[in-house]
């Protein structure tokens, strides 16, 4: 089963290592609160005994996952195994500490808010369940001595504002995450056409560029220009210019892969990346989209207005090996089309050897 099915946020790999970070803070700052009981509060023989055990399996668990591991990626797993570690320790300590009526009771607090910002709604929800059979379990020996409605209502009582703080953290957390994956998105996306925009186009070729380097694969960029926005400014008006590069836009993608990626590199001006791709790929694509734009006409006013677009194709690594020789490449070459007369498609000339020294 995959872990998007179990765990509910979509963190990036930065984001993950953060909250990786945070929980080993929390780990320590249980150890530390464990320790401060043992030597202020003085508890008996025995319960220091079992407490000084507590900490030396739990600190050599710490230590050993998260420092002598063999694992360098965070991930969703490790992070859960951890988070129940913590409830297996809070337990072991509460025991010996007065069960519930112990001044630690609240650690598991600490348990609940962690796996609402890193494990998401799902994962919460079981790890409360858990620490409730906790509860009952540690609760247990004192339904000999009351009633079952008031040993109910003391479990309750204990209980329920810890699944209220389940609850709210993770409704916060959830909203949190919404608003900033909203942020993160209006950022990343150009306001008008919907797609990508200048900024978050270059860390995905940066990306691609990565891969082809160490796999030997090959991808293309495509540069596009739109030959009709002028006119259809000057003559309609600049509503009827935003609808053009709209349905270019559309065009375009309905000729494109999942896998491509399409931005809005400034104005008219769009750049296309098709992964995985060769010159002879790359120029029937962007013929086809050529064609389609060719065929269909932008309707202003009742009135039909035949747009072009003119483009170049440059290819890794007949073009250059890094991104802004490859992209230069590409805006020669959509130069030489808008030169020789515009509606059309030109290759990029072939990267020219170094000279030698």
């Amino acid at each position: 089963m995959s872990s998007k099915f179990i765990f509910d946020p979509d963190l990036s790999p930065e984001e993950l290592k953060g909250f990786s970070r945070t929980i080993a803070e929390i780990e320590w700052l249980l150890l530390i609160l464990v320790l401060l009981y043992q030597l202020i509060l003085v508890p008996d023989q025995l319960a220091s005994t079992a407490l000084t055990m507590a900490m030396f399996f739990y600190t050599a668990f710490v230590l050993l996952f998260r420092y002598v591991n063999f694992y360098r990626r965070e991930a969703y797993w490790k992070l859960a195994i951890e988070t129940g570690m913590m409830i297996v320790f809070i337990t072991w300590v509460l025991l010996y500490t007065g069960r519930l009526s112990s001044p630690l009771q609240n650690l598991y607090l600490l348990v609940v808010i962690t796996s609402s910002l890193t494990l998401g709604r799902a994962s919460t929800v079981a790890a409360t369940a858990i620490i409730g059979l906790c509860y009952l379990w540690l609760g247990y020996p004192v339904r000999h001595e009351s009633t079952l409605d008031s040993f109910g209502a003391d479990f309750m009582t204990r209980f329920a504002p810890l699944a209220m703080v389940a609850y709210v953290t993770t409704m916060l957390t959830t909203d949190t995450r919404l608003a900033m994956a909203q942020v993160k998105k209006l950022s990343e996306t150009d306001e008008l056409t919907g797609i990508l925009n200048r900024r978050a186009f270059g860390a995905i070729v940066t990306q691609t560029l990565n891969l082809a380097q160490r796999y030997s694969r090959n991808f293309s960029i495509i540069m596009m220009d739109s030959d009709s926005l002028k006119a259809v400014n000057d003559a309609h008006g600049h509503e009827a210019g935003d609808a053009l590069l709209k349905a270019m836009v559309e065009h375009a993608q309905n000729e494109l892969r999942k896998t491509d990626q399409f931005a809005r590199y400034g104005g008219d001006e769009f750049v296309l990346l098709l992964p995985d791709t060769n010159r002879e790929g790359a120029l029937l694509t962007a013929e086809r989209i050529r064609a389609r734009i060719n065929a269909s006409p932008l309707v202003v006013g009742g009135k039909e207005i035949v747009t072009t677009a003119s483009m170049g194709v440059a290819t890794y690594p007949e073009h250059g090996k890094d991104y802004d020789r490859i992209f230069e490449a590409a805006d020669n070459a959509l130069y030489a089309s808008k030169s020789q007369g515009k509606n059309r498609v030109t290759m990029a000339q072939p990267a020219a050897a170094p000279h030698p020294a």
